[in-house]
């Protein structure tokens, strides 16, 4: 059952406790550290110091306070990435409120559904969704940028590092999406695990992430990492092509470039090596980077790329491959202030074959917002189940083996896709492939494998294919037909639509 949701909290900092204000805590750090005129973020038409962000976010926290917010409520916004997005997020940070980042691009049934899920008090987006939010109030980002360049500072809500921050969605791979509920204190957490622990960034970066901040991914990457280690990145508004992502890689001499494994499949079909010769690292996540796809890119990029799991429950990655260890065809180990285990569908320890990843952690989500009943199976014991399979490999690292509930049912047998998936990719024409039962005219399920083409191929590419699982997998795994599309059916996130694949309807 859904609850009403509380709209304020009481507590504050108790005496002597340090206030733990996300958004003044940053602010105060980039004076102490000597961030505040260097740049933070690089928007189309301009550059932003991390003076200048902050200056923003406090004038943004006084028109957000004009317009009715107020400790507790929550803020949604429905923005591409960009400095409104940015001071929207501190503002309401600043004024204790709660900052609800959804997709832009979603439908406007989706945009209704969130805002009153969440029970906005006010939406931030753009003039063409104003009217996408079920009769609540709106504030446009351009009016929010205009004011806020003139506005005094608005209130700080003095806070404890328990309190909530903002409310991020899942992308709704498996059902109707749940926001996730995090703390003030999170984001330090994982930016002491994921950021500096993955690629101990440092003020003299410069990230691109391809992923957008309504992401819990984007989120850290593009927003949290470079606030606390005072370097900077590029903020693109909306979902570029591989020739623009190129092209700003080469403009702001990008360092750490973060992608899904889509993204870098587009890169390495579409651009040349010579704008990303300034990357240092590349991160993957979303889903699993198939090895060869992890072979091309790092070949276009000159530079590791590194391959990690994480999720909106968690706050980021909590298990990766680093700058440090990287082992490809792992998502590497725990990263520090997260411990992992794998169980078994009774909740029993494995440690030989696959088991479902449970972690525990400090920034591990408080609860689903206003959803107890789904809280409580996600949470237990004060370990999040997240629905992951993975098995160790020898060394210790973690190797991803698909969902729980992607697995595939063949003649009785138990069978995971991801293994299939990743045989396939290993074919040169492949960029892209999912591989799922698909009932035939007789009703009798069959394997079937999708692929996306990324290299030449001739009219024997489905006996190539369906010859190289034969000689690698038992036959049972192998796939009775391959089907050429042109893209597969992703989330807004760039995970794979399982239930669209086994209907074969996209």
């Amino acid at each position: 059952m859904r609850e009403v949701l509380p709209r304020r909290s009481s507590a504050r900092p108790a005496p002597g406790e340090p206030d733990a204000n996300f958004a003044t805590n940053l602010a105060a750090l980039a004076r102490r550290e000597g961030w505040w005129d260097l740049p933070a973020f690089h928007a189309p038409g301009r550059s932003y110091t991390h003076g200048e962000v902050h200056t923003l976010a406090a004038g943004a926290a006084s028109v957000l306070a004009g317009h009715g917010v107020e400790p507790g409520d929550r803020v949604l916004i429905a923005l591409g990435d960009g400095i409104a997005w940015v001071s929207a997020f501190l503002g309401a940070a600043r004024l204790g409120a709660v900052a609800v980042p959804v997709n832009p691009d979603l439908t406007a049934d989706d945009h209704a559904f969130m805002a009153a899920d969440c029970q906005a008090r006010l939406v931030v987006s753009d003039d063409h969704l104003a009217g996408r939010f079920g009769g609540c109030a709106v504030l446009v980002d351009e009016r929010l940028t205009r004011l806020a360049a003139d506005a005094p500072a608005g209130p700080a809500r003095g806070v404890t590092g328990r309190m909530p921050l903002y409310a991020q969605y899942t992308s709704g791979t498996t059902g109707t999406p749940k926001a996730a509920l995090h703390r003030h204190a999170d984001p330090a957490r994982y930016m002491r695990a994921a950021g500096a622990g993955v690629t101990g960034v440092t003020r003299d970066d410069v990230t691109l992430s391809i992923s957008k901040m309504f992401f819990a991914y984007g989120l850290g990457n593009a927003l949290v990492f470079p606030l606390f280690s005072g370097s900077s990145a590029v903020l693109l508004p909306h979902r570029a092509a591989p020739a623009d992502l190129a092209e700003a890689v080469s403009r702001h001499r990008v360092t750490l470039l973060y992608g899904v494994p889509t993204a870098y499949a587009n890169l390495v079909a579409e651009c040349d090596p010579a704008p990303f010769s300034s990357v240092r690292l590349a991160v993957s996540a979303g889903e699993t980077l198939p090895a060869q796809l992890g072979e091309r890119a790092r070949d276009l990029l000159g530079a590791p790329v590194l391959d990690q799991l994480g999720s909106t429950e968690a706050g980021h990655a909590f298990c990766s491959n680093t700058a440090w260890s990287d082992e490809p065809g792992t998502i590497g180990r725990p990263l520090p202030g997260y411990e992992v285990v794998l169980r078994d569908k009774n909740g029993a320890r494995v440690t030989l074959g696959q088991g479902e990843i449970w972690v525990r952690g400090d920034a591990v989500m408080i609860e689903y917002l206003g959803r107890p009943e789904q809280t409580a199976k996600a949470l237990r014991g004060g370990w999040l189940r997240t629905g992951d399979l993975a098995e160790y490999v020898d060394g210790g690292a973690l190797k991803h083996c698909g969902r729980a509930d992607d697995m595939e049912m063949v003649g009785g047998i138990t069978v995971s896709p991801i293994e299939i998936e990743r045989v396939l990719a290993e074919h040169p024409a492949v960029a892209e492939v999912a591989v799922a039962v698909v009932r035939d005219a007789r009703g009798a399920g069959r394997l079937r494998a999708y692929v996306v083409l990324g290299g030449p191929s001739g009219p024997g590419l489905e006996e190539e294919l369906i010859g190289l699982a034969r000689r690698r997998l038992a036959p049972y795994k192998v796939p009775r037909s391959v089907e050429v599309r042109p893209k597969l059916p992703r989330t807004s996130t760039g995970k794979l639509r399982r239930f669209a694949v086994r209907e074969g309807k996209w």
